[in-house]
Protein backbone atom coordinates (compact mmCIF):
# COMPACT_ATOMS: atom_id res chain seq x y z
CA UNK A 1 0.00 0.00 0.00
CA UNK A 2 1.12 3.21 -0.95
CA UNK A 3 -0.25 6.73 0.35
CA UNK A 4 0.05 9.20 -2.23
CA UNK A 5 -2.32 12.27 -0.39
CA UNK A 6 1.21 14.51 -0.50
CA UNK A 7 2.98 15.45 -3.27
CA UNK A 8 6.23 13.40 -3.47
CA UNK A 9 9.70 13.87 -5.26
CA UNK A 10 10.62 10.07 -4.88
CA UNK A 11 8.78 7.02 -6.67
CA UNK A 12 8.67 3.75 -4.49
CA UNK A 13 7.90 -0.19 -5.15
CA UNK A 14 7.40 -2.50 -1.89
CA UNK A 15 8.46 -5.43 -2.70
CA UNK A 16 6.77 -8.71 -1.96
CA UNK A 17 10.60 -10.46 -0.95
CA UNK A 18 13.94 -9.05 -1.11
CA UNK A 19 15.53 -9.14 -4.58
CA UNK A 20 17.94 -11.98 -5.63
CA UNK A 21 20.18 -8.97 -7.16
CA UNK A 22 20.54 -6.10 -4.39
CA UNK A 23 20.77 -2.52 -5.83
CA UNK A 24 24.53 -0.71 -4.85
CA UNK A 25 22.51 0.78 -1.66
CA UNK A 26 20.94 -0.75 1.22
CA UNK A 27 19.74 0.51 4.55
CA UNK A 28 18.12 -1.25 7.02
CA UNK A 29 16.08 0.76 10.28
CA UNK A 30 16.86 0.73 12.42
CA UNK A 31 20.28 0.38 12.35
CA UNK A 32 20.83 -1.96 15.22
CA UNK A 33 18.28 -5.10 15.15
CA UNK A 34 18.24 -8.93 15.58
CA UNK A 35 16.73 -10.78 12.29
CA UNK A 36 15.61 -7.89 10.47
CA UNK A 37 14.47 -9.63 7.49
CA UNK A 38 11.74 -11.92 9.42
CA UNK A 39 8.82 -10.20 7.84
CA UNK A 40 11.01 -6.56 7.34
CA UNK A 41 8.92 -4.17 4.41
CA UNK A 42 11.32 -3.79 1.58
CA UNK A 43 10.88 -1.02 -0.62
CA UNK A 44 12.60 0.32 -3.37
CA UNK A 45 12.92 3.81 -3.35
CA UNK A 46 14.44 6.23 -6.27
CA UNK A 47 15.71 9.56 -4.70
CA UNK A 48 14.21 12.85 -6.46
CA UNK A 49 15.48 13.25 -10.22
CA UNK A 50 17.80 16.31 -9.17
CA UNK A 51 20.82 17.10 -10.51
CA UNK A 52 23.79 15.06 -8.66
CA UNK A 53 20.50 12.94 -7.48
CA UNK A 54 20.87 10.05 -5.84
CA UNK A 55 20.70 6.45 -7.23
CA UNK A 56 17.94 3.84 -6.17
CA UNK A 57 18.16 2.31 -2.63
CA UNK A 58 16.39 -0.26 -0.62
CA UNK A 59 14.71 0.33 2.41
CA UNK A 60 14.69 -2.88 5.03
CA UNK A 61 12.29 -1.70 8.10
CA UNK A 62 12.22 -4.08 10.82
CA UNK A 63 8.73 -5.58 11.64
CA UNK A 64 7.06 -4.41 14.69
CA UNK A 65 4.01 -6.20 15.03
CA UNK A 66 2.28 -8.99 12.99
CA UNK A 67 -1.19 -9.08 12.36
CA UNK A 68 -4.17 -6.52 10.99
CA UNK A 69 -4.02 -4.28 13.59
CA UNK A 70 -1.51 -2.11 12.95
CA UNK A 71 -0.51 -0.02 9.50
CA UNK A 72 1.85 -1.53 7.18
CA UNK A 73 2.87 0.29 4.48
CA UNK A 74 4.43 3.68 2.64
CA UNK A 75 3.03 7.43 3.32
CA UNK A 76 4.27 10.07 1.36
CA UNK A 77 5.02 13.24 3.49
CA UNK A 78 4.33 16.70 3.70
CA UNK A 79 7.94 17.26 2.93
CA UNK A 80 8.55 15.70 -0.87
CA UNK A 81 11.44 14.44 -0.03
CA UNK A 82 10.70 12.44 2.83
CA UNK A 83 9.05 9.16 2.73
CA UNK A 84 6.93 6.88 5.96
CA UNK A 85 7.54 3.30 5.52
CA UNK A 86 5.75 1.62 8.39
CA UNK A 87 6.37 -2.43 8.90
CA UNK A 88 4.06 -3.65 11.70
CA UNK A 89 3.26 -0.23 13.40
CA UNK A 90 7.05 0.70 13.27
CA UNK A 91 6.90 3.92 11.33
CA UNK A 92 10.90 5.29 9.47
CA UNK A 93 10.84 8.06 8.47
CA UNK A 94 13.19 8.86 5.98
CA UNK A 95 15.03 11.35 3.44
CA UNK A 96 15.12 10.25 0.44
CA UNK A 97 17.62 12.04 -0.52
CA UNK A 98 19.96 11.31 1.44
CA UNK A 99 18.62 7.28 3.58
CA UNK A 100 21.47 7.92 6.31
CA UNK A 101 18.50 10.57 7.71
CA UNK A 102 15.42 8.97 8.98
CA UNK A 103 13.80 9.00 12.09
CA UNK A 104 11.51 6.22 13.90
CA UNK A 105 8.22 7.37 15.65
CA UNK A 106 8.21 7.22 19.14
CA UNK A 107 5.25 5.30 19.33
CA UNK A 108 6.16 1.57 19.16
CA UNK A 109 3.43 0.60 17.65
CA UNK A 110 1.78 3.40 15.55
CA UNK A 111 -2.08 2.63 15.78
CA UNK A 112 -3.15 4.31 12.90
CA UNK A 113 -1.95 7.29 10.08
CA UNK A 114 -3.61 10.35 8.98
CA UNK A 115 -2.66 12.18 5.93
CA UNK A 116 -4.38 15.49 6.18
CA UNK A 117 -3.06 17.31 3.00
CA UNK A 118 -5.03 20.86 3.77
CA UNK A 119 -2.66 20.97 7.51
CA UNK A 120 -0.01 19.50 5.89
CA UNK A 121 0.50 16.83 8.87
CA UNK A 122 0.97 13.37 8.66
CA UNK A 123 -0.60 12.38 12.26
CA UNK A 124 0.16 9.16 14.04
CA UNK A 125 -1.95 7.71 16.53
CA UNK A 126 -0.62 5.12 19.58
CA UNK A 127 -2.84 3.58 22.07
CA UNK A 128 -2.53 6.87 24.14
CA UNK A 129 -1.82 9.74 22.19
CA UNK A 130 -1.11 11.83 18.85
CA UNK A 131 2.00 12.89 16.81
CA UNK A 132 1.77 15.05 13.98
CA UNK A 133 4.91 14.87 11.22
CA UNK A 134 5.14 18.67 9.33
CA UNK A 135 7.35 19.71 6.63
CA UNK A 136 9.82 20.42 9.05
CA UNK A 137 9.88 17.14 10.91
CA UNK A 138 7.65 16.74 14.76
CA UNK A 139 5.29 19.36 14.85
CA UNK A 140 3.91 18.32 17.88
CA UNK A 141 2.11 15.80 20.29
CA UNK A 142 -0.49 15.36 22.28
CA UNK A 143 -0.68 14.52 25.83
CA UNK A 144 -2.48 11.43 27.16
CA UNK A 145 -6.08 11.12 25.10
CA UNK A 146 -7.33 7.69 26.47
CA UNK A 147 -6.31 4.67 28.79
CA UNK A 148 -6.29 2.44 25.85
CA UNK A 149 -7.65 3.17 21.81
CA UNK A 150 -7.63 6.70 20.18
CA UNK A 151 -9.85 7.16 17.10
CA UNK A 152 -9.78 9.96 14.74
CA UNK A 153 -13.67 10.76 13.63
CA UNK A 154 -13.13 13.81 11.88
CA UNK A 155 -11.18 17.09 10.77
CA UNK A 156 -13.07 20.72 11.06
CA UNK A 157 -11.13 23.28 9.87
CA UNK A 158 -7.99 22.98 12.39
CA UNK A 159 -9.98 20.88 14.80
CA UNK A 160 -9.23 16.96 14.99
CA UNK A 161 -11.95 15.47 16.32
CA UNK A 162 -11.67 11.74 17.98
CA UNK A 163 -12.57 9.57 20.16
CA UNK A 164 -10.30 8.33 23.77
CA UNK A 165 -11.51 5.04 26.17
CA UNK A 166 -12.14 6.20 29.50
CA UNK A 167 -11.55 3.16 32.04
CA UNK A 168 -13.94 3.84 35.09
CA UNK A 169 -17.27 4.23 32.74
CA UNK A 170 -15.95 1.74 29.79
CA UNK A 171 -16.94 3.98 27.35
CA UNK A 172 -15.48 6.50 24.27
CA UNK A 173 -15.55 10.16 25.12
CA UNK A 174 -14.72 12.22 22.48
CA UNK A 175 -11.35 15.00 22.50
CA UNK A 176 -10.66 17.54 20.06
CA UNK A 177 -7.27 18.43 18.91
CA UNK A 178 -5.95 22.06 17.94
CA UNK A 179 -4.15 20.80 14.66
CA UNK A 180 -1.67 23.95 14.60
CA UNK A 181 -0.74 23.28 18.19
CA UNK A 182 -1.34 19.67 19.62
CA UNK A 183 -3.13 21.22 22.53
CA UNK A 184 -6.10 19.39 23.31
CA UNK A 185 -9.47 19.02 25.69
CA UNK A 186 -11.53 15.70 26.53
CA UNK A 187 -10.82 12.34 25.61
CA UNK A 188 -11.10 9.40 27.94
CA UNK A 189 -7.86 9.84 29.86
CA UNK A 190 -8.84 10.86 33.77
CA UNK A 191 -5.61 10.48 36.16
Amino acid sequence: MIDSTFPHAWEAEVLARRPLILPGRQFVYPAQVEEVERGALEVLIRPPHEPGGGRPFLATCALGFAGPGVPTGVWACPDPAWICAVAGGYAYLIDSREPTRWEQVVYRPVTGIWALAEQHLLVFASFHSLLAWGRDGKAWQTGRLSWDGVRMTAVRGETLIGLGWEMSTDRELEFEVNLKTGEHRGGGYVP
